[in-house]
């Protein structure tokens, strides 16, 4: 039987974490998309064509390994989104309170 060769794409290779970029957030590799970006559009009611349509510079099978990186981690992930979350919250009222009191 004759083999086709075919440049396969190992999917444990699409997502990276490095802590030196992103804040060491699970982006799409080889781009700054981040993990939470891809969920973000993914619970604003996007398809995973929709959102590779939206943003060509991203394969389907990319945005697919996004979520399902996120569905095999979600609760480690939610965690994450949620301290993120907060300290955007937190810097954003300090920012409030500091521009309040220059003026």
């Amino acid at each position: 039987m004759a083999t086709l060769e075919v440049d396969l794409i190992d999917i444990g290779t699409l997502i990276k974490r490095d802590p030196n970029f992103r804040g060491g957030r699970p982006c799409i590799a080889g781009t700054g998309v981040s993990v939470r970006r891809i969920v973000g559009w993914y619970q604003l009611g996007e398809s995973p064509e929709d959102i590779a349509d939206n943003y060509p510079h991203l394969a389907l099978g990319q945005v697919y390994a996004a979520l399902a990186y996120y569905h095999a981690n979600q609760a480690p992930l939610n965690a994450e989104f949620a301290a993120e979350e907060a300290e955007e919250d937190r810097l954003e009222k300090e920012w409030l309170a500091n521009r309040s009191t220059a003026q």
